[in-house]
């Protein structure tokens, strides 16, 4: 068996500078990014050289301990990271814990990655409850190690029902336009050793009607306080097709990635990204994420365990607990 792909590898702080996995550039290149200021951070995250709401999470606290290293104003370095990418509330988050500490930015920089990678690791034992022997999975975009510093959410869980012979099959979505499931999720899948079939966006209705799948398992970006579930483009698709087939729709996101402060998904903010990612030729609407009313979700897993509706309820109270 494959290891995981190493935290450091993904992401980490060095003494003057935040290096990191270009994303951009998987499967086919394995190049390092080197970034030497907040603002070089900043725009990573927003060409999307480092993606996945943890993983920007982790991407703007070592931005801004690097920030606090190199002198930068830190207002100005929070305020930049803060507005690289609207939608995913890791990165408020982040910076939020990195603003209230006292002691070494770069210790609780690195703090905050070891903890999303060990909340990763918990969500994926809890997320094991829901899958039987020879489960076959459609997972939608990437929520691996590489979108969470880490082991990962969503493939995290799939990966360790695979380890213990629950899951037999990945579907992988090819996530359009930027194709974040045919590149980054099968890379990740298939270095790991698990069965995967990459399958065009279009092709899920009929894959789901045809039997070959039994669940969506999916990350997420944001969650409001009811459940409604912010994650990339499609997912919305997705989880009415489940409905639709019977099928179940399992969110697969930690803590920090639920937002409490937003009552309904009607709160989150989409992110719209340039139009040249989908077509240079026509005009074109390119919103990067769509949010998944929590209705349709059979279960929320965070670090915490598996949560059902009324999600209003069980999110504020495990988090309370916590």
């Amino acid at each position: 068996m494959t290891e995981p792909l190493d935290p450091e590898r993904i992401i980490r702080l060095e003494d003057d500078r935040v290096v990191l996995l270009d994303q951009r550039r998987l499967p086919d290149d394995q190049v390092e990014l080197e970034c030497r200021t907040a603002a070089e951070v900043a725009e990573a995250i927003r060409e999307m050289a480092v993606r996945g709401a943890p993983a920007i999470g982790v991407a703007a606290a070592y931005g801004y301990a690097l920030a606090a290293v190199q002198g930068e104003d830190l207002d100005a370095a929070a305020g930049v990271l803060g507005s690289a990418r609207p939608t995913a509330v890791n990165l408020a988050w982040a910076l939020a814990e990195m603003r209230a500490w006292v002691g070494d930015p770069a210790q609780r920089a690195r703090e905050i990655h070891d903890e999303e990678v060990a909340r990763c690791r918990a969500m994926a034992e809890h997320a094991t409850e829901l899958f039987t022997p020879g489960t076959r999975a459609l997972t939608h975009c990437n929520a691996g190690g590489l979108a969470t510093g880490g082991y990962g959410t969503a493939v995290g869980a799939l990966r360790r029902a695979w380890e213990r012979e629950l899951v037999a099959h990945v579907f992988v979505g090819e996530t359009r336009p930027l194709l974040q499931g045919s590149r980054l999720t099968a890379w990740e899948l298939e270095t790991l050793g698990v069965p995967l079939t990459v399958i065009a966006d279009s092709a899920a209705a009929s894959v789901m009607a045809g039997g070959e799948i039994d669940c969506v398992v999916t990350g997420a970006d944001r969650i409001a306080a009811n459940g409604d579930t912010a994650n990339k483009i499609g997912t919305y698709g997705l989880a009415v097709l489940a409905a639709y087939h019977g099928l179940p729709l399992y969110v697969i996101a930690p803590s920090s990635t639920v937002d409490l402060a937003t009552a309904s998904g009607e709160g989150i903010p989409i992110e719209w990204r340039d139009a040249e990612e989908v077509t240079a030729r026509f005009p074109a609407r390119n919103p990067a994420f769509d949010v998944t009313p929590a209705s349709l979700i059979a279960a929320i897993v965070t670090e915490h365990g598996v949560h059902r509706a009324p999600y209003q309820n069980t999110l504020a109270g495990e988090l309370a607990r916590a």
